[in-house]
């Protein structure tokens, strides 16, 4: 049963969730491999490479361009561009993370990890973990809420279009 009624939030809640997971498989693996790297060669390993590739390069890089481009436009319009403000300053201080930990993933799913680049991708995963589950958090909590009380069911179609042709 959805959680939102309004299908475009309907659809980053969906989006915050898959992420939120993804996060928890990157948080087990850097709380399981402190010391050293993981194994290159664990199907489990490379497949989570692959998704930080996607998410990293792709998905989230959509989700914030979206937010900005559109949702916050609309808020603003309605008067509450200061939550538009602060997401995209959050957005700004993650995208260089995002690049690099996809940058990162993409070369240990080629070449495996050595000390010195697990020591980078650990960096870098954790600033990002922390920075996007409380920027997820957000959005949940305050963005989706307001869009949600919000949006007429036209705006909602059309965002929900605009969304969905981006895709």
């Amino acid at each position: 049963m959805p959680m939102f009624s309004k299908r475009v939030c309907q659809t980053l809640h969906d989006e915050h969730l898959a992420t939120s997971r993804l996060l928890e498989r990157l948080g087990a693996l850097l709380d399981r491999c402190r010391q050293e790297p993981p194994d290159g060669t664990d199907g489990l390993v490379t497949q989570l490479l692959r998704d930080i590739q996607s998410a990293m390069e792709s998905e989230i890089t959509r989700h914030f361009n979206f937010e900005e481009a559109q949702l916050f436009g609309y808020l603003a319009r309605i008067g509450e561009a200061a939550i538009g403000a602060h997401l995209t300053e959050e957005h700004e201080a993650m995208r260089p993370l995002g690049r690099e930990l996809g940058a990162l993933a993409r070369a240990a799913a080629a070449g495996g990890f050595d000390a010195r680049s697990w020591q980078a991708f650990q960096r870098v995963a954790a600033e990002l973990c922390d920075r996007l589950l409380g920027h997820i958090h957000k959005e949940e909590m305050a963005l989706l809420p307001l869009l949600e009380e919000n949006l007429d069911p036209a705006a909602d179609a059309s965002l929900h279009e605009a969304y969905a042709v981006n895709g």
